[in-house]
């Protein structure tokens, strides 16, 4: 069977439909196509019967779509599924086509699932390989637990300030933390060295594998860490679907649609609710922080018990 799977083109959002894609080619024998944006290609390169990526750079007056009806057209599809809503779709040949209008109520694994018909909704999940594993154990060798920050964010009204993720691990792996002792890892993806910069100063002896690596390997970095803090981001969404514990910090985002999935994960939000945070001049491109009400004791508090927990 031949599937064309039109996925996100944020890391994040490609994330959350693993599950999905996992279902659909459950069993094997299907050689999938997947198209999504660039940061998120390289999340698929170990995909089980994967034929090819096809990276969706956008392009003025929907390019990126009539450059992906290029590449589709010659073949007959068994099976189209387009999260998107993208015209190209309904422009190819397909025995069987389900096209997403519009996302459902509640967590975005959920609303998939419901969507496609899957009960339970399967988890999202990484595919790697060997190499990436390796890789990962030369970059994070064996040693003491890891603590994983992860402190950047698509958008800056997401960003936890520096000077609080460097408090917080300081807390967490010093005397009396939980994961005393713990080497301190920061995880960033390439062109997010500018973010994660104030939290590798202030925390000098922190491991910097900032855009050091391919995504399947941090995926298999973040799988070694006894936990990861990470801003609501693709790197907090990767984390949690690698297995690692994972603590999602939320402010500008709603949690009930984008927290982090799985049992070993949880999230802690800002004091002020999400309704309240955008206040009158609120810009995205020049607005900075809005996660200045989550407190450094509350995070410490959500981390202590996720790893009660976990």
């Amino acid at each position: 069977m031949r599937l064309l799977f039109i996925t996100a083109n944020r890391l994040g959002d490609a994330v959350l439909s693993t599950g999905l894609l996992g279902h659909l080619i459950e069993g094997g024998g299907v050689a999938t196509t997947v198209a999504c944006g660039p940061a998120a290609a390289e999340l698929f390169a170990c995909l089980p019967g994967l034929e090819r990526v096809i990276r969706l750079e956008k392009r003025p007056w929907g390019g990126h779509w009539w450059r992906l009806w290029r590449r589709a057209a010659a073949r007959r599809w068994d099976r189209i599924v387009d999260l998107r809503a993208s015209p190209v779709s309904l422009l190819l040949s397909s025995r069987h086509r389900r096209t997403l209008r519009k996302a459902g109520q509640g967590h975005r694994v959920e609303s998939l699932a419901a969507w496609y018909g899957c009960h339970p909704a399967p988890a999202p999940r990484v595919w790697s390989g060997a190499a990436h594993a390796e890789e990962a154990r030369r970059l994070l060798p064996q040693g003491a637990p890891v603590l994983g920050l992860a402190p950047t964010a698509g958008w800056r009204g997401k960003l936890w300030p520096a000077h609080r993720f460097a408090a917080l691990a300081r807390r967490l792996t010093g005397r009396g933390g939980p994961l005393r002792g713990a080497r301190i890892a920061v995880f960033g993806g390439p062109g997010e060295q500018g973010q994660a910069a104030p939290v590798l100063a202030a925390l000098p002896e922190a491991i910097d594998l900032v855009g050091r690596a391919h995504l399947l390997t941090a995926a298999e970095m973040l799988r070694r860490c006894r936990l990861v803090v990470a801003n609501d981001s693709g790197l907090m969404h990767l984390a949690a679907a690698a297995g690692a514990p994972t603590l999602g910090l939320f402010g500008p985002s709603r949690p009930e649609h984008y927290a982090p999935w799985g049992a070993k994960s949880a999230h802690v939000a800002t004091a002020i609710a999400y309704d309240g945070l955008f206040g009158p001049g609120y810009d995205r491109r020049t607005t900075g922080t809005l996660m200045e009400s989550l407190t450094v004791d509350a995070a410490e508090g959500a981390a202590r018990t996720l790893l009660e927990r976990a």
